[in-house]
């Protein structure tokens, strides 16, 4: 097997790299064992300036870096780089939130002494990462484990492995430059059926993988194997509820981006929009409105809202579910005009009046199409929000404050947005439930996922 990276607007091949073979594995797990163990006594002080001088050089490197993403997967130039400054973002405020996530609690006092609760390194972990954000979804890992002392051998998506060397080429050089061995975050090419081995191995302490369900059984399946900690981030098929006394413009407007960031390939990008009766007529015409109007092209023209999907057999597999979705009876309301000449492109698409039982309804659509579906009232809304077997975001539009605090309590989801779309932020918990998988990334759980909570006793 080999890394291969195809350019989804040219349709070329960009470049191909060997995955490891056993040697090599063998290597790269020995480093990162041994730099852990090093690392874990460094002072939280240093592990601070290794983050923050990361997060300095993203921002030098940004327009390279977002030039391979966008070339590698088809994302837009703008959205690559966007996708880079949140990663500097997150090592800026990992400088803050760090020291709190990681200091001791004092939790009581008595007459003979005191307890306490400290966090302490697990040890090495695999990381299994996606393509749709080769960067994010490596760097918000990357970041509290490291500071956390724990080491993080990456596994990047085949698809791009320019993205991961020019990532891990810049990990090198801050540590390089701020004294941290420089195997506390190493780069692993290995090809899937050799991950099970990697799992199994003594030195790696706990996994975690973004990607399909498929995927995060067998990683889970294997772990559970070993007892080994899994945090496993899957897919969504995340409901935007509109309800009757919402800001429909506002909504509207709001719904485009949310189904169609990363062209549309997002785990957290809305897919369902649920739209009660008195709003939707008004709803659905503003949002076709708007999709029609997208600009989709060249995704290294600043101008371009959604580029190609990003390889061929998505866009085949994305075709066979409207496709079905339709024969079921879904109706295409609206379908956007696609560039002439190469790429992977799917026309940004709205499909309304899906039925139960087909794609559009129970499945994840991983690109630019959005099924919109008509509900009597705020609780038939909530039935069909819940109506799925993932459980990662919501969002709500509403005016009501108590309809809120309700849909709040009553979804079922890791993440509920009011009258704003889902987005992940360093400062608070992101992760799902159902089969959009289990444990958080980010915020002070994010922190402390992958350490060992240990209670202390220290009597007089």
């Amino acid at each position: 097997m080999s890394y291969r990276a195809i350019d989804p607007f040219r349709e070329i091949v960009l470049d191909e790299v060997p995955a490891f073979d056993g040697a090599t594995i063998e290597r790269t797990l020995a480093a990162a064992h041994a730099a852990q163990r090093e690392w874990r006594r460094r002072p939280l002080e240093q592990r601070l300036r290794f983050i923050e001088r990361v997060g300095a050089l993203l921002l030098e490197t940004r327009d390279d870096l977002a030039e391979r993403a966008t070339r590698e997967m088809g994302k837009p130039v703008v959205a690559a780089r966007a996708e880079v400054e949140k990663c500097a973002a997150l090592c800026e405020r990992a400088l803050t939130l760090a020291p709190r996530a990681l200091a001791p609690e004092r939790i009581t006092e008595d007459a003979i002494g005191a307890w306490r609760v400290e966090y302490h390194a697990l040890g090495t972990l695999l990381a299994i990462m996606p393509w749709n954000f080769p960067y994010w979804q490596a760097m918000r890992v990357l970041v509290p484990n490291v500071l956390a002392g724990n080491a993080v051998v990456h596994k990047p998506a085949s698809s791009v492995p320019g993205s991961a060397q020019r990532m891990h080429a810049l990990l090198e050089r801050a540590a390089h430059e701020t004294g941290a061995p420089p195997a506390i975050t190493s780069l692993l090419l290995a090809e899937s059926d050799d991950l099970a081995a990697v799992i199994a191995d003594p030195r790696i302490a706990g996994v975690t993988l973004t990607g399909s369900e498929r995927a995060g059984a067998s990683v889970a399946r294997t772990a559970g194997e070993h007892l080994k900690k899994v945090v496993l981030e899957l897919g969504g098929s995340d409901p935007f509820i509109v309800l009757d006394d919402a800001d429909v413009e506002r909504a509207a407007k709001a719904a485009v981006s949310a189904r169609m960031v990363n062209n549309g390939q997002s785990c957290i990008a809305a897919k369902r929009f649920i739209v009660c009766d008195a709003v939707y007529e008004g709803f659905l015409a503003r949002f076709v409105e708007r999709v029609r109007a997208l600009r989709v092209g060249d995704p290294m023209d600043t101008r371009t809202d959604v580029g190609p999907l990003a390889t061929q057999g998505m866009r085949e597999t994305l075709t066979a579910q409207v496709d079905a979705s339709v024969r079921a009876g879904a109706r295409v309301a609206a379908a956007g005009r696609l560039p002439a000449g190469a790429g992977f492109f799917y026309p940004p698409t709205v499909l309304v009046d899906a039925p139960d039982g087909c794609p559009a309804s129970d499945e994840e659509l991983f690109g630019p199409v959005a099924a919109v579906f008509r509900v009597p009232d705020a609780d038939a809304a909530l039935t069909k929000a819940n109506a799925t077997r993932f459980g990662l975001g919501a969002s709500l539009w509403t005016r009501d404050s108590v309809q809120a605090a309700r849909f709040v309590a009553d979804l079922e989801a890791g993440m509920v947005f009011v009258n704003e779309v889902v987005v992940s932020d360093p400062r608070v918990p992101f992760g799902g439930v159902k089969q959009s998988g289990m444990g958080r990334e980010l915020g002070t759980p994010g922190f402390r996922e992958f350490t060992n909570t240990k209670t202390v006793r220290v009597a007089e």
